[in-house]
């Protein structure tokens, strides 16, 4: 049976909602440091005189960065811990975007030196969600974990959606530089401050009461052996499990629905400003306040998908909860995209796309949730594992799309994101929500 937490004493809001809420923070800060470029892509196109193929290129170099520092993120999070190395993280993603800002466009290269500076800064945020899971892990009982994942990625819709007009606005009166100046300082603060108040674990944090302490250790899930040194295997060896990992239909399943997640998402990050720009003819002011709608509607989608799917998982079955409801999200995601790439008024096609958007982010949570039940101290590492597929799906379609489109058209490119939808939907029918690494269960 689920062990749901025991009532904690104590005034104020648990500590433990309120570092999530800071993880929000730090997610928002994420968002804001790497979809930054797609605000200032026309500018940089025109300054360092690269069409929309090689922008692309740009676009992807941070993605390969990204893709390819999941896994090192999940086991550098294991080893030092969310606190240190999310400290890090941030502070790194600080100064490769004020890198960013540096490369001077007359210089021989310089369009090989961005792209090597985006997959520095891409390699820097790889560390973010994997360690973020790894602190859900051990900070929340497993009937939270829905909704303080939910929580954390409704930090990707604030970010992105504050990136347009606020961006925009810098542009317009200081230049393109002058915003990744201010992403990079934001960053900066953001890890600083993340560093002071964080602890590892519930036990370490000197200002959690033993009534939350009790709450979550209750609830948390540990394997019956696990003992208190969590950088190592509980049978006492260093490292994962990785044929363990690498067999699981669970870890493969997953990472094939977040390829397919990752390639949907990525249009809005990457392409969905300037789609509105050059193919809906939307101005600049324009394009900056219509291309809010879609992460508006992923700050919502995640946060009532991660309420929602902690409340069936709770009350009707945890496979309704973590597996039924991101599949039928997808679904639903597959549709919208079809609908909205072909109506023909802009304002109806952004809001049917930011519908779309909302959809595909009901079912984020349950990536995370299920791969945190699923792994246990290992949650970092798994997770990490499934977000390297998601992001070489973003990797994928920021410089597939505009490929795609320029033989084809628009509606092709999102026809083509609309089928990967629903194979990632089916995928999740695969996923078994009561599986363990360990092979102890906890329901």
């Amino acid at each position: 049976m689920i062990r749901y937490p025991a009532r904690e004493h104590g005034s104020g809001p648990p500590i433990r909602y309120l570092l999530v809420l800071w993880l929000l923070g730090l997610s928002a800060v994420a968002f804001l440091d790497r979809t930054n470029i797609s605000i200032a892509g026309v500018q940089i196109g025109t300054e360092f005189k690269i069409d929309n193929a090689r922008l692309g290129w740009v676009f992807s170099a941070f993605l390969i960065g990204y893709a390819s520092f999941q896994i090192p993120g999940g086991i550098l999070a294991r080893r030092f811990g969310p606190r240190r190395l999310l400290a890090f993280s941030v502070i790194w993603w600080g100064v490769f975007t004020a890198l960013t800002a540096l490369v001077p466009p007359g210089m021989r290269g310089a369009l090989l030196v961005l792209v090597l500076v985006r997959i520095a800064l891409g390699a820097g945020e790889a560390i973010m969600y994997p360690a973020a899971n790894q602190f859900v892990e051990r900070w929340f009982p497993i009937v939270e974990r829905g909704k303080a994942n939910g929580i954390i990625f409704g930090g990707v819709g604030i970010g992105s959606g504050l990136t347009p007009p606020l961006l925009t606005a810098i542009i317009l009166h200081f230049g393109w530089r002058a915003s990744f100046w201010f992403c990079a300082v934001v960053g900066l603060l953001a890890g600083t401050l993340w560093y002071l108040v964080a602890r590892d674990t519930p036990e370490k944090h000197p200002w959690v009461t033993s009534g939350e302490l009790d709450a979550i250790v209750r609830g948390r899930g540990d394997a019956p052996d696990r003992g208190a040194t969590p950088h190592l295997r509980s049978d006492g060896r260093s490292g994962a499990p990785w044929r363990k990992i690498c067999c699981s239909k669970e870890v493969l399943a997953l990472t094939a629905s977040y390829f397919a997640y990752g390639y949907v998402a990525w249009i809005y990050f990457s392409w969905f400003y300037i789609y509105l720009a050059q193919v809906r003819g939307l101005n600049l002011k324009a394009s900056a306040l219509y291309s809010m709608f879609p992460f508006i509607a992923m700050t919502l989608g995640s946060l009532v998908g991660g309420v929602a799917s902690d409340w069936l998982a709770r009350y009707v079955s945890i496979r309704s909860g973590r597996c039924i409801l991101p599949a039928l999200a997808l679904g639903c995601t597959a549709i919208l995209l079809v609908v909205g790439s072909r109506a023909h008024d802009p304002r109806v096609a952004s809001a049917v796309l930011a519908c779309g958007a909302g959809a595909l982010y009901l079912s984020q949570s349950c990536f995370w949730s299920v791969s945190a039940d699923f792994a246990g101290e290992f949650a970092g590492v798994v997770s990490g594992t499934m977000n390297m597929g998601c992001q070489i799906g973003g990797a994928v379609t920021a410089s597939l799309t505009p490929l795609i489109a320029s033989h084809f058209g628009w509606e092709a490119s999102f026809l083509a994101a609309t089928i990967l939808a629903a194979l990632g939907a089916l995928a999740w029918l695969a996923v078994d929500p009561h599986a363990r690494l360990d092979g102890i269960a906890s329901f």
